[in-house]
């Protein structure tokens, strides 16, 4: 009798625990409590619990067996309601002396409403309607620009489908549709600052799709009145002031004085266009870049006779085993990467009063877009071959013109190989990305007469052009880096004995 006596003040502890909202306790005490318990309570708690709704109902069977000696017959009810736990009603008969004989338990559960334990990330769910929220944007970016709505109120949309497009400062991100319905209203303007978790649209479950009426079939209705009673005040306004409209213009004699002002474009050929968030950002890091650096450029020619024949000869072979196509951009890359191991400096960045030698190499190549220029960042390319470094720029060219280059695929980076000989370049000066310390230029292939063993022959040159950050790296440094990348370039076979 004191063993049971002590299990009952035990139990009676550990129901009264749940009761009070602990339902932790619950998965692990569940058969004991339905065992060895004499409660009539009603649980209630402000939301529903998914440890609690997680679990399946777990039924006895007859004869089972018990550490306590205990007999019971119980019936449980459980219901649960939307907004929290209904009630739960136990009714258990204790005889102490003998091992428990349960008869057969009616156990059921009765959901009256479908409780939504998980909800899609970016929305925030009341009912029929979702409302849309700003998605997490970056850790660097605390907010962005509402570019443009994809979308109009009273279209469908599905789950997933773009809605609306929100501009930072490195790349554009797709806002999606928490839920399939329709757009009931945006609560948000193109052009305002966003943060995330803002809301921008509301979408209803059960609404149908509507046809769109311009703004201009809806209004005049109402506002048709208005400028009839405004004209018709006028005209009655002037029949009493006819004298000062005459004499306005005996008021301002200016012909002469417009002959000898310049003539300027009428406002009305002029539009004025918002700059993108992306655009601002590269204006002022650019900018930045020239105030801050000690700029400098040194230019050299190529002869890309024997890279080309090399592309010649094994693309069809590279396509086949690589599933990619071999471009001139990797062997610039191998060979700045080379370039930089012989010259580690151009690689180091000034940091206050402090040099920084960085022993790994991130290769930043820009690409151009139509909505502005992204510089996507090959990691560890020393680690990596032709096709590897081929599939990296191809999947970065693919994600750039899509716009959906990621944050941490455009940070870091040790130099930046900017190609504007795709674009038809001849020769130029780009200017450092910062907090970089040089950056080399690629330009257009041009067929020119050079002179080969004593004799003209046409070749296909490229002009070359590193522009570094004098305060750390000298001309000498400098030059030795770009020699190094013209020999690489004419003769690749050094990559392979490491000469």
């Amino acid at each position: 009798m004191l063993k049971i006596k002590g299990k009952l003040k035990y139990y009676c502890c550990v129901v009264h625990k749940l009761s009070c909202g602990d339902l932790r306790l619950f998965p692990g005490f569940q058969d004991r409590i339905i065992m060895f318990s004499i409660i009539r309570r009603r649980v209630a708690s402000s939301s529903p619990s998914p440890l609690l709704l997680g679990q399946s109902v777990q039924k006895f069977r007859s004869g089972s067996l018990v550490p306590s000696r205990v007999s019971s017959i119980l019936e449980t009810e459980i219901a649960f309601h939307s907004g929290g736990c209904g009630n739960a009603r136990s009714f258990c008969h204790i005889s102490p002396g003998c091992w428990i004989n349960s008869k057969p338990m009616r156990e059921f559960f009765r959901q009256e409403a479908t409780m939504q334990t998980w909800r899609r990330p970016f929305s925030s769910d009341s009912g029929d309607l979702v409302d849309v929220v700003v998605p997490p944007l970056a850790e660097s970016i605390s907010d962005g620009t509402l570019a443009t709505f994809l979308k109009r109120p009273g279209d469908r949309v599905n789950i997933d489908e773009p809605i609306a497009q929100i501009e930072t400062d490195k790349v554009t991100i797709d806002v999606s549709s928490p839920e399939s319905g329709v757009i009931l209203k945006f609560l948000a303007n193109e052009g305002d600052t966003v943060e995330p978790g803002n809301k921008i649209a509301i979408i209803s479950r059960s609404a149908d799709a509507t046809t769109h009426v311009a703004p201009s079939e809806t209004t005049p209705e109402k506002a048709a009145p208005q400028p009839t009673q405004k004209i018709s005040e006028e005209k009655k306004a002037p029949k009493a002031e006819t004298a000062p409209v005459t004499e306005k213009p005996k008021a301002t004699p200016a012909p002469h004085s417009s002959h000898s002002e310049p003539q300027l474009p009428p406002k009305e050929r002029e539009r004025r266009v918002p700059m993108t968030r992306l655009r601002k950002r590269v204006a002022t890091r650019l900018k930045d870049s020239q105030n801050t650096f000690a700029l400098l450029t040194t230019f050299n020619e190529v002869d890309m006779t024997n890279l080309m024949k090399l592309r010649a000869d094994y693309k069809d072979a590279f396509v086949e085993k690589h599933g990619v196509k071999l471009g001139l951009m990797s062997g610039f890359i191998k060979a700045a990467v080379n370039a930089l191991q012989h010259q580690p400096i151009v690689n180091a960045v000034i940091d206050g009063d402090d040099i920084i030698y960085r022993d790994y190499i991130d290769i930043s190549v820009a690409v151009g877009t139509s909505k502005g220029l992204v510089v996507p960042v090959i990691r560890n390319a020393d680690t990596m071959n032709f096709a590897d470094i081929e599939k990296q720029i191809n999947t970065f060219a693919k994600k750039a013109n899509a716009g959906t280059l990621s944050i941490d695929e455009m940070a870091g980076g040790t130099l930046t190989i900017s190609n504007g000989g795709v674009y038809g370049s001849l020769l130029s000066t780009p200017i450092i990305n910062p907090p970089q310390s040089a950056i080399l230029g690629m330009h257009s292939i041009v067929s020119r007469p050079m002179v080969v063993g004593g004799n003209v022959v046409p070749r296909p040159m490229m002009y070359i052009a590193l522009t570094y950050d004098h305060r750390i790296i000298d001309g000498r440094e400098a030059v030795f880096f770009l020699r190094r990348i013209k020999d690489i370039v004419e003769d690749p076979r050094r990559l392979l004995l490491d000469i």
